[in-house]
């Protein structure tokens, strides 16, 4: 380390350790970074007294707390330095199997096609259209490398009015998701006066092409909690509020009903939610609640041909369908359309004029079926592989008899189909091109079944390169999941992945209670009370690629973000024995602190997720699992943490607080890495290409510690 470095360090009241001893000669031998030790007093409202010694890392802009996180960033520099060369071999080859000039399978509105497209060394896409056929002219809406010239993070998407002349582009320049929205004559090609800024980029137009609604959050705690309505030539300080949501549970996002009649507001947690609706065109217009709010219900609704399609859990684990007229409120006047199925998880729908499309998972693989309204004959499409990612597609016409769907496998890149309903005949429009001598042949997947400990069989979902695979143990794995929200994570393909599977990695995806994957109940029996199965099949898993032999004993690893954070971070206290390694992203480990702070953004109304500190009991359960409370001295895996300074979903300062209690705790000898992106947030590093950096820093990590060096 450098010596002004070392300088800054004494400079901000850091200790430093001794060298880590027993790590092998490549490494550096540097002292590490230790957080000073500042006791401050919590007290729940059970009494209970706990001491955070790194609770001053949440002054994002103290100068101390800076340079901690630029301290870390450099001894994790310092102690990588040795494959400074294999990331960079790992980025040039992850990059090159990007096609750089590219375009997305444009999509038909009205008279206009819609598209994307990517352009040589550009990190951002630009949004297009043409019009009439797919032979006029182009017609750019916005250029995202222009807009993004200058901000170290840079996210947009844009669309247009209904009639097509209005263009409404929002741009997050931070990353914690407050996007501005702005607005473009595509006639004139001028940018309109209008200016909304802090938005949630959650917006929706009115058929006049004048009246735009959207949402905006509370700057502290991130709630979506307002619906404003603005009126195009007026000042945006002035537009009036349509909706407020009080209840600090709940968060607020509104959509357009299929007919384009109705504007829905849907306010919501992990467990409960609750639909209103207004003409969207009737400037009187007030909203009406279809069924009011009840704990553990909840329903999204949709209309079309004067009836609401409602889905819901009500009295259905694994969701059901029903209808209901638009002008018959309430549950009691719901009728099943498709009912409650134990073996059949109702995911999503569509409607179209001559077809109902439904979204099913089955055995926690996804199934497409389509029923014919006029003499509800049905049948479902044959994906013909055994772990794959389907799904309904964008289907913007309900007239139409074309169903638009995207499909990928671990071994099968990203594809997109069209499918005649009437014919049942496919059309692939496009499959993602991977450059560099991609053969899917050369790679097998295979779908296995995990025992849990309490009898429960868990799929898992693994990828390997045959040539480079035997069944014996002898192979590094690498184990991701990720199991919270009722989230499925499914079986898709990574051309990133690649880089893994060539160097004779096999690579697991399980399917841990926590997700949806198996339906309803299986999210239920990973939350809440029971939030540790989620841990226990992460960790069952990973014994049985090593009993199974898909794994080598010594040579295992585990990756998960976010609340797959929070996975990683319980696996570190419960087996740290098991792991070679574990790459934590942006987790989420410091469970009593932010839940019990409801300044924090997304705290509330993520109660019924985790627990209600409140509840001594709930309480308990969150602090026997928490993994910044449960810290102990014992030796620790590998470990590289990851999070970003504006990270809007899990704050900075949780991964940071865990590095450095971890730091002062651990027995052994083994490397803990905490690596800030100090201008990204909760989805790291903006731009198709410097994402790929962080790869290639998780990948070198990962290869150094089982001995490949290119």
């Amino acid at each position: 380390m450098k010596k002004i470095k070392l300088t800054a360090i004494v400079l901000m009241g850091l200790a430093l350790t001794q060298c880590e001893k027993g790590t092998e000669q490549k490494y550096p031998q540097v002292k590490a970074p230790v957080a000073a030790v500042k006791p401050h007093e919590i007290t729940s409202k059970h009494g209970d007294k706990r001491i955070d010694n790194y609770f001053w890392l949440r002054q994002r802009e103290d100068s101390a707390v800076v340079n901690y996180l630029k301290a870390e960033n450099a001894y994790l520099d310092t102690m990588l330095s040795h494959t400074k060369g294999l990331q960079e071999k790992l980025f040039n080859e992850m990059k090159g199997r990007i096609k750089e000039k590219d375009e997305s399978v444009p999509y038909k509105i009205d008279d206009y096609y819609y598209y994307s497209r990517v352009v040589e060394g550009g990190e951002y896409p630009l949004y297009c259209r043409k019009k009439g056929s797919l032979e006029s002219a182009e017609e750019i809406i916005a250029d995202g490398n222009e807009l993004g010239k200058g901000h170290g993070y840079f996210s947009m998407f844009a669309t247009t009015s209904p009639n097509h002349n209005i263009a409404v582009l929002a741009m997050d320049t931070v990353g914690r998701r407050f996007y501005t929205l702005s607005f473009k004559d595509m006639q004139t090609g001028k940018m309109l006066a209008d200016k909304i800024p802090g938005t949630t980029g959650n917006f929706e137009w009115a058929n006049n092409n004048k009246t735009i609604f959207y949402s905006k959050q509370d700057p502290n705690t991130l709630r979506s909690d307002k619906i404003y309505k603005h009126e195009l030539g007026t000042d945006a300080s002035k537009d009036v509020v349509v909706f407020e949501e009080k209840d600090q549970t709940l968060s607020a996002y509104i959509g357009k009903t299929r007919s384009k009649k109705f504007l829905i507001v849907q306010s919501g947690r992990t467990d409960a939610s609750v639909v209103r609706f207004m003409e969207i065109d009737n400037p009187k217009a007030t909203l009406q609640v279809i069924e009011p709010l009840k704990e553990n219900v909840q329903y999204s609704a949709d209309h079309m041909n004067g009836k609401f399609y409602i889905r819901t859990n009500a009295d259905a684990t694994n969701y059901r369908l029903a209808t209901m007229e638009e002008n018959k409120l309430g549950k009691e006047n719901w009728k099943d359309l498709i009912p409650n199925r134990e073996d059949k998880f109702l995911e999503s729908f569509e409607l179209f004029n001559n077809y109902l499309v439904i979204q099913e998972t089955v055995a926690g693989l996804v199934n497409i079926r389509l029923i014919k309204w006029a003499d509800q004959s049905e049948h479902s499409i044959d994906f013909g592989e055994a772990a794959y990612v389907a799904g309904i597609g964008n289907n913007p016409d309900p007239k139409s008899t074309t169903l638009r769907y995207y499909y990928q496998s671990m071994t099968t890149p990203s594809s997109q189909y069209d499918y005649a309903m009437d014919s049942k005949e496919k059309k692939l429009l496009k499959q993602q091109e991977v450059l560099g001598g991609f053969n899917h042949e050369n790679y097998q997947t295979e779908r296995v079944w995990a025992t849990a400990r309490d009898g429960v069989k868990v799929p898992v979902s693994i990828v390997y390169r045959k040539d480079k695979f035997k069944k014996d143990g002898s192979s590094p794995c690498f184990q991701y999941a990720y199991g919270s929200y009722g989230s499925s994570m499914p079986a898709f393909f990574s051309s990133s992945r690649l880089s893994l599977l060539d160097r004779g990695f096999v690579y697991a995806i399980a399917h841990i209670r926590g997700g949806q994957e198996m339906g309803g109940k299986w999210y239920e029996d990973g939350k809440m009370l029971k939030k540790k199965n989620t841990f226990n099949d992460f960790i069952d898993v990973s014994e049985f690629l090593i009993n199974e032999k898909y794994a080598g004993k010594d040579k295992l690893f585990a990756n998960g973000g976010s609340a797959g954070g929070l996975l990683m971070g319980a696996i570190t206290n419960m087996r740290p024995d098991l792991y070679k390694g574990i790459i934590a992203d942006v987790p989420f480990v410091d469970v009593i602190n932010t839940m019990e702070d409801e300044t924090i953004p997304l705290t509330t109304f993520e109660w019924k997720e985790w627990g209600n500190p409140n509840v001594k009991e709930e309480y308990d359960y969150m602090l026997s699992y928490s993994p910044y409370d449960n810290v102990e001295k014992k030796a620790y895996p590998n470990l590289l943490v990851t999070t970003g300074l504006h990270d809007s979903q899990v704050q900075y300062w949780e991964p940071a607080k865990w590095v450095a209690k971890l730091r002062a705790h651990k027995t052994d000898n083994n490397l803990l890495l905490l690596k800030t992106n100090m201008e990204a947030g909760h989805g790291g590093a903006s731009g198709r290409f410097e994402s790929l950096k962080e790869d290639a820093l998780m990948y070198a990590f990962v290869f150094d510690l089982v001995g490949i060096k290119e």
